[in-house]
């Protein structure tokens, strides 16, 4: 019983590490008139929209290029999370689940 609580504990350790860690990136994408910042919490920091965007004859095509920018900066994001979690020692043991 206090094996798996202390297996808990290091996981849970280990998971505040990897948070601790992934707060410190950050990916910058540009997509046509659009560049938006995203941080290792996932969390959109800056979204930067061309002047020459903001017409509402281009409106269609800056909502597609939001779209791209925020799938491609997630994309990147998260293989960057895998490659700090590989570099951890991957995903842990967790009894029950494994």
């Amino acid at each position: 019983m206090l094996n798996k609580l202390k297996q808990f504990k290091d996981i849970r350790e280990q998971a505040k590490t990897l948070q601790n860690t992934l707060s410190q990136e950050s990916v910058t994408v540009k997509e046509g008139g659009v560049t938006l910042v995203m941080d290792g919490n996932l969390s959109v920091k800056t979204l930067d929209i061309a002047e020459d965007m903001l017409t509402p004859a281009k409106k269609e095509k800056l909502q597609k290029e939001i779209i791209k920018a925020y799938e491609e900066a997630m994309k990147k994001m998260q293989r960057i999370m895998a490659m700090k979690m590989k570099e951890m020692g991957g995903l842990p043991n967790i009894p029950g689940l494994s």
